[in-house]
Parts: structure tokens; C-alpha cells; sequence
């Protein structure tokens, strides 16, 4: 027999990913246990054979999966479990760059329901620290299709007809599946995504992995999943202390920034579904219901959809909210 415990502000076990192009700064800035080359730090993930475990309370061991089997709507909202089911709908990682990621897209809901049996990946960028002269390769620099790009691609010049985009502290940006992209060297950041792991490799900068191997390109399944037309994938927001801040909004989920510089009570109720903060500097305890948690920089907490408000407690913190709306 299951004994259900009361649900409360969840941490879980970051999932550190090596990766040819990872760094250190995961561990120099966000302390997370890591050795060199660590790429990804996945806060909060719900993918197959990388789901997180809860570190925190009576629920620690637990996994994320056997929490939405159990809890449901009490866990990500009537809505959201309606809609998902047992599938927890979005991953949120830290990304610490120290050399550019491949050049890639991401199917599109329809696509990879058709080819994967799983969701598409929107996602979204917020700059955390850059480095001098680092950009990212977002969509194209010109009018192109399908014919230009195969061209590009088999001369090796497809950097050629790519957008390139300076980067600084607090930038922001959507990406929709289809839009090719990179993130530069020297770049750290926090995304997040729908559900899911399936990437198009379309150039790798001809360098081999962590074992010596070339990794595998994915030409043919990408030029189907390409958007080829040119969109603003960068977000303009304006941010106010001691209240959220909108950033950016896509049909699957809704990013605010939230400044503290005192204690800030925080109404959820009109919140339809889970809250995840992704704290970025300082530090806050979480009081809810009689439970306390305290969240420091480079940590992630998710709020059940059930807990109608929190507490913050603090004199500086900085945070991503997110939800689906």
C-alpha cells in the first residue's frame, strides 16, 4: 500500500550530463558537484532513463514519475495532467557551454509524435554569463530554402548562411522547432523546454567526441523539420523588483523573472498548474503550509500545483518563474 504524504516545495537531484563542449562553470558558479567537461545540468526532467529523483522531505527517493502517478492533478494541475497524463510536460536544465554546441533542430509536436511517439521541443533561453564575444547561431542570416541550404551544407559553407547574435547577461530567447540554432562558447544559460531529447545534428564543427568518434549528423531527418522562413526568436521584457516579470510566453509554458529585495508572499491561485523556480543569485526559504525550504543560487524547486500560496523569505534573491498557463 502507497502512503501519500502531504506535497510541499519538491528539490531534486540535479542530472549532470559529460559533454564534448562542457566546462566548469556549472560547479565555479553554480556549485553544483561536477567534474570538468560537464555540459548540462538537468534541474528538473521527466525523460526516459534521466528522470529526477527527489532530494527533500518525506518524499526523498521518490521519483518524478511515481510522484504524477500517484499525485496527478495534485502535482501539475487538472489541466496539465489532462493533457499529459503521466508525461511530465517540461525539462529545465542549466547549460554551461566552454565550446559552441552543434548546430542543430528540433521537430515540431507532429513530427515527433510521427517519428518518435513523443512531444516537440519549444524552448527558451535566459542568458546567465557570457564571455567576451559570444553569440549565438540562431536562424538564418538571409533568404533561403531548401535547395540553398543542401548546397551550403554539401560545400561545408552552411556557417555561411547562418545569423549569428551577440549575447549579454539577462537576454532571452524562444526558439520554435524548425529555427537551426547554436549556443556559442563561452555562454551559460538556463533553458527551458518541452519534454523531450530528440535533437537534429546538422554540423558539428568537425570535431570528434569525448570518445574520439565523429558524432552522427542527421541531414535527412532535418531539412523536413527546417523552418526555413526568418522569425525574431529574441524576447524584449522590462523587469520590476518585488513582483514577476514577464519574459516570455509560449502555448506550453509561461516564464516570468521574479527580483526579491524583501519578503515577497506569493499568490498562486489563478496558476493552473505546477511553479518551478530556477534561483540565479541569492537565496530565499520557501514557507508554505507549516513547511519551510530554503533555495540558494544555482538550485530548482517545484511548487505542486495544490499549494495555493508561498512565502519568500529573503533580502535578495533572483529567480525564473515558470508555468503553463
Amino acid at each position: 500500500m502507497i502512503t501519500i504524504s502531504h506535497l510541499y516545495p519538491l528539490k531534486f537531484e540535479p542530472i549532470l550530463k559529460e559533454k564534448v563542449w562542457g566546462g566548469n562553470k556549472l560547479k565555479e558558479i553554480f556549485n553544483k558537484d561536477a567534474d570538468e567537461y560537464i555540459g548540462e545540468s538537468w534541474e528538473i526532467s521527466g525523460v526516459e532513463e534521466s528522470v529526477s529523483k527527489v532530494v527533500n522531505g518525506s518524499l526523498k527517493g521518490k521519483n518524478l514519475n511515481w510522484l504524477l502517478e500517484v499525485y496527478k492533478e495534485k502535482l501539475v494541475g487538472a489541466k496539465v495532467y489532462k493533457n499529459y497524463q503521466n508525461t511530465f510536460p517540461l525539462l529545465f536544465k542549466f547549460i554551461d557551454a566552454r565550446e559552441d554546441l552543434s548546430v542543430q533542430v528540433h521537430p515540431d509536436d507532429i513530427l515527433a509524435n510521427e517519428r518518435h511517439d513523443s512531444l516537440g521541443k519549444t524552448e527558451m533561453w535566459y542568458i546567465l554569463d557570457v564571455e567576451k564575444d559570444s553569440r549565438l547561431i540562431i536562424g538564418f542570416n538571409g533568404e533561403i530554402n531548401e535547395e540553398k541550404y543542401l548546397k551550403a551544407l554539401s560545400e561545408k559553407k552552411i556557417t555561411e548562411v547562418l545569423k549569428t547574435e551577440s549575447v549579454k547577461k539577462g537576454d532571452a530567447f524562444i526558439l520554435k522547432p524548425g529555427t537551426v540554432h547554436a549556443i556559442g562558447a563561452g555562454i551559460l544559460l538556463a533553458e527551458i523546454q518541452q519534454t523531450s531529447d530528440n535533437t537534429y545534428r546538422i554540423y558539428d564543427w568537425d570535431r570528434p567526441d569525448i570518445n574520439g568518434e565523429m558524432r552522427e549528423l542527421h541531414t535527412d531527418l532535418a531539412i523536413d523539420a527546417i523552418d526555413f522562413s526568418s522569425e525574431e526568436s529574441k524576447q524584449i521584457y522590462k523587469t520590476k523588483k518585488n513582483t514577476p516579470s514577464q519574459i516570455g510566453v509560449t502555448e506550453f509554458f509561461t516564464v516570468n523573472k521574479l527580483d526579491l529585495s524583501k519578503n515577497y508572499l506569493r499568490d498562486l491561485k489563478s496558476i493552473p498548474s505546477f511553479t518551478v523556480y530556477m534561483c540565479l543569485e541569492g537565496e530565499a526559504i520557501i514557507e508554505t503550509n507549516g513547511y519551510t525550504e530554503t533555495i540558494s543560487k544555482g538550485e530548482t524547486v517545484l511548487i505542486p500545483a495544490q499549494l495555493p500560496e508561498i512565502k519568500f523569505i529573503t533580502n535578495s534573491v533572483s529567480f525564473l518563474e515558470v508555468y503553463i498557463a
